[in-house]
């Protein structure tokens, strides 16, 4: 937010410089104070893309990049679904299902850590004459019959 609050400040002199108005409140516009064609903005991403060297992808998969991380980092679904503007959570966990099943085993990892116990907590096993004490369930009673 602070870079986006600083680009308007200098768009806002900019403008005010060379007396154009911003009604439309554009963020990034052209030099005429009109917004930039969205095919000029996919131009301009494809060649940064090109000459990062890293592999070809649309615009719009940054969004979808950034859905999928901030998921399998373990980000709440409903925080991510927010950021992403979804209006409804359902559509985020369908979208980004692809991302989940690893986290199943993180999740299974997760569980099977906090169900065994540290070292410290363990009991020490009773003395039992060298036999293995055997747990014992249920009705000790005899049955009568």
């Amino acid at each position: 937010m602070t870079v986006l609050e600083g680009w308007r400040a200098y768009q806002s002199a900019e403008f005010a410089a060379v007396g154009l108005d911003n009604d439309g409140d554009w963020v990034f516009t052209d030099g005429d104070g009109e917004p930039i064609h969205p095919h000029a903005v996919y131009e301009a991403f494809r060649r940064i893309v090109h000459n990062a060297g890293v592999p070809t992808m649309r615009f719009h998969d940054l969004r979808h990049t950034h859905g999928s991380l901030l998921i399998k980092e373990g980000v709440p679904v409903k925080v991510v679904s927010e950021r992403l503007g979804h209006a409804h959570i359902a559509h985020t966990l369908q979208t980004y299902q692809h991302v989940l099943p690893g986290m199943q085993d993180d999740a299974a990892g997760v569980a099977e850590r906090l169900a065994t116990p540290s070292p410290a907590i363990k009991k020490k096993a009773p003395k039992s004459g060298g036999k293995t004490p055997v747990e014992r369930r249920g009705n000790n009673r005899k049955n009568a019959a």
